[in-house]
């Protein structure tokens, strides 16, 4: 890829391996919730049509709840044994739960232990996948300089996205030729463990292994970054200086509108498809694979714009159109009266979502780097819970009483929120211009 030509062969080989685990972490975890309807019925009892959306939700949700406990884990293990040893843990216990999916025994087998276990291995894939997201992008953020770090940092965005591709589309294969999807979970374990040997080959972030040196030698109080000037100046501006309630919020509202825009994209629409348009669940994952195909194209032209466009304009620019998409939105629903129509919303949703991609690694850069993978994970983890859990069991109660006007009362506030939140970031980055001008002036 031209823009990453700048890198070295290592740095290079570090993006690929960190490709490779998020790619892996999104198809599993994306897998059995496209493939609910199906496994729902072989790991949990017989239920009505009712509590099989309520498993449905549940199915999305299982992954995201124990997510900040994850994050409070694999925090500390990030901020003080280091961003590599974190990283081979959470691949691992992902290759742990697609083996023991893959072999699990049904309901019909072994009653309601299977929906026990299928439960804990959601639960553990929601939890390695905290440090995983997280932790890849810190990872590169500290190896990689500006602006080749932009894009760097976004092929995982682009990773994720083909990860959500390939799930759909295994699972569209799986529904359509009845395939057996045990194959899509020994697959996932395969890649798993060669991922997890291949990534103990990643050498620590020269950020970290700075930060144990000096507070082996002198402690905190005493850095003095041994590094050019530049990258020593942005270090040292988030390095000694306390935790910034207001950069946590501002980092917290961001990540908030991409569980809102994902359900919304993907999930929201399908009772309109299944009840007016007549679509079963093979038409749902065909719809579905299409419109993560539009998300994939869009995260790969966000990273080309970030080499040329500093990510927080193009945050800006997305947001503010979100926004207007927003207070459209119930209108253009009303309106819609075909599937085509419907999809094409869909996708304008996903094309203008409200999400923290390109501007990720500027973000995690104003976070203080002794605290960086904890104060990131953990508020990347609530945010995603809370998200996932309002939207997903709130929509229904919001639209079934103020009709297609119940969105408004989720997605104005996230989208004015995340307006403010770069507005804060879009400060913190002038502050750090400047002193990055007046370091080059001295020298």
């Amino acid at each position: 890829m031209g823009i990453l030509s700048s890198l070295n062969r290592e740095q290079k080989q570090s993006i690929r391996l960190l490709q490779v685990g998020t790619f892996l972490e999104y198809f599993d975890l994306m897998l059995y919730v496209h493939m609910a309807v199906l496994l729902n019925e072989m790991f949990f009892p017989k239920t009505d049509p009712h509590t099989g959306s309520l498993l449905t939700a549940f199915a999305l949700c299982s992954s995201l709840a124990f997510r900040p406990i994850g994050a409070l884990i694999f925090g500390w293990i990030g901020d003080n044994i280091g961003r590599k040893t974190t990283i081979i843990i959470t691949t691992a216990m992902m290759a742990v739960s697609c083996l023991v999916m893959a072999n699990l025994p049904t309901y019909a087998q072994i009653g309601i232990t299977a929906a026990w276990v299928v439960t804990l291995c959601r639960v553990l894939q929601g939890m390695s996948s905290m440090g995983e997201a997280v932790g890849a992008a810190i990872y590169l953020t500290e190896s990689i300089q500006r602006p080749a770090r932009f894009p760097s940092v976004l092929s995982l965005h682009v990773a994720d996205q083909l990860g959500t591709l390939a799930a759909l589309g295994l699972a569209f294969l799986v529904l359509s030729f009845n395939m057996n999807w045990r194959l899509a979970f020994w697959a996932g374990a395969a890649i798993a463990i060669v991922t997890v040997f291949a990534r103990t080959r990643l050498r620590e972030t020269p950020v970290f292994l700075e930060m144990k040196r000096k507070e082996l030698r002198k402690g905190i109080e005493d850095l003095n970054l041994e590094l050019d000037p530049v990258r020593g100046a942005e270090v040292n501006a988030t390095w000694k200086e306390r935790l910034n309630y207001k950069t946590l919020m501002s980092y917290f509202f961001i990540t908030c509108g991409t569980p809102f825009s994902l359900y919304l994209g993907f999930f929201h629409f399908i009772p309109v498809l299944k009840e007016s348009f007549g679509y079963n669940h093979g038409d749902i994952v065909t719809h579905n694979f299409l419109l993560a195909s539009v998300a994939f194209i869009m995260s790969i032209i966000l990273m080309y714009l970030s080499y040329s466009i500093h990510p927080l304009k193009i945050n800006k620019i997305r947001t503010r159109l979100a926004l207007l998409l927003m207070i459209l939105l119930p209108f253009l629903m009303m309106s819609a009266t075909s599937s085509v129509q419907l999809f094409i919303l869909q996708s304008l949703i996903l094309i203008l979502a409200l999400e923290e991609a390109p501007s990720t690694p500027v973000f995690l850069d104003h976070f203080p780097v002794y605290c960086r993978f904890r104060s990131a994970t953990l508020l990347f983890s609530i945010a995603r819970a809370v998200m996932y859990t309002i939207t997903s069991f709130g929509l229904i109660y919001l639209v079934s009483y103020l009709g297609s006007f119940g969105i408004w009362v989720i997605a104005l506030p996230i989208a004015v929120a995340s307006l403010c939140g770069i507005d804060h970031f879009e400060e913190l980055e002038r502050e750090l211009e400047l002193l990055h001008k007046r370091i080059r002036g001295a020298s």
